[in-house]
């Protein structure tokens, strides 16, 4: 790839992850419409040799995503992250809240006014939010500075994202998708902020995902009334471990993960139907669209997937045949099998629907 850079605008990035033409992740066709109609739009990530900063090297689609629910794990970690973040200090002194909100739903600013501060969607406030959604703006660069520019001074920007150290090492390389930009080690993070006048100060660490970060950063860090100081420890940690994820060879598993986990899906799908067993999947995510279209899921492999979301139903998985369906309709199908495509959803769904209790597959077993 020639560039430029989504962050700094060098012209030097080397292709990591190369998934061919995938159909959109965010365009979910009715049920009726042929798969035939389906366009599909190279899906690759690429490193910038300068700033670091891994992201989606071509992007032609139209985002059209139907909004999801937002999961329990999700409002769960919300809620202890805030908690957290003001044990530690960085909510004291803070009045107003301003958040940049993301595709995939949930809000924190209803957590910040509960503690007495108050909104302010147009104005520069004492705390900025961000989670999960900085990863869908194209023009990284300036999409921070617009972030910088909306904290009021001595605020606060605490920022959320999926981590590319937590993307390599579980193999999770269906994390790439349209429309998702952006993938963020810390220090590829920290030279991010930094280009906007912004110092990352403190980090958190969060299972959600299989590794979530939770950063703090500011422009000005010298108010001892507002800004705690900076102690050794996660931001520490993390700078030292993630070091190695600005060198390509490094993200050269991603690949290879694509390549077996494709391949272990259709194995499975295809020895379940082998011996008589139906299987569904749950949850119409985004990361499940690449994984069932590299797998080449067809509904004579795999029934249905069933989705929380309304806007999804009567919907099929972009790229196949495989139809979306409620909950209600996979609990009255007595599923064989159900995978759950996003596995911090098993707390909820297990309780949600106990008759599935030995139903659920989390990962998929590897061929032999």
């Amino acid at each position: 790839m020639n560039g430029p850079c989504r962050a700094c605008a060098a012209k030097e990035l080397d292709e990591i992850l190369d998934l061919g033409a995938m159909p959109a992740a965010d365009h979910f066709p009715p049920a009726t419409e042929p798969v035939a109609a389906d366009p599909t739009h190279r899906l690759a990530m690429a490193l910038c040799r300068r700033c670091g900063l891994a992201q989606l090297a071509d992007d032609d689609t139209i985002a059209a995503e139907p909004r999801g629910l937002e999961p329990r794990a999700l409002r769960e970690q919300a809620a202890d992250a805030v908690a957290r973040v003001a044990d530690a200090g960085w909510l004291r002194g803070g009045a107003t809240v301003r958040e940049f909100g993301s595709p995939h739903g949930g809000a924190w600013a209803p957590l910040l006014t509960a503690r007495g501060f108050t909104e302010t969607p147009d104005q520069p406030a004492d705390v900025v939010i961000d989670s999960f959604g900085l990863m869908h703006e194209p023009d990284q660069h300036s999409a921070v500075r617009a972030r910088a520019a909306a904290l009021a001074p001595y605020g606060v920007l605490l920022l959320q994202f999926h981590s590319l150290r937590a993307i390599v090492t579980h193999g999770q390389w269906n994390a790439l998708r349209h429309g998702h930009f952006a993938y963020y080690s810390v220090p590829a993070l920290r030279t991010l902020m930094a280009s906007a006048g912004l110092r990352v100060m403190a980090a958190w660490e969060f299972d959600l995902y299989g590794g979530t970060v939770l950063v703090a950063a500011a422009a000005d860090p010298g108010d001892p009334l507002r800004l705690p100081a900076d102690p050794p420890g996660p931001l520490h940690r993390l700078v030292a471990a993630e070091s190695g994820l600005i060198a390509p060879r490094n993200l050269a598993s991603l690949q290879e993960a694509a390549d077996s986990q494709a391949l272990a899906l259709r194995t499975w799908l295809e020895y379940e139907t082998s011996v008589d067993h139906r299987v569904y999947a749950y949850g119409a995510a985004s990361r499940a669209v690449a994984l069932f279209a590299r797998a080449g899921a067809h509904l004579g492999l795999l029934c249905a997937v069933a989705d929380a979301s309304p806007a999804k139903h009567g919907r099929r998985m972009p790229g196949t045949d495989i139809p979306i369906i409620t909950p209600a309709e996979l609990v009255a199908a007595h599923p064989d099998r159900v995978l759950l495509t996003v596995p911090d959803l098993l707390p909820e769904v297990r309780s949600e629907f106990p008759s599935l209790e030995s139903a659920w597959v989390v990962e998929v077993p590897r061929p032999p």
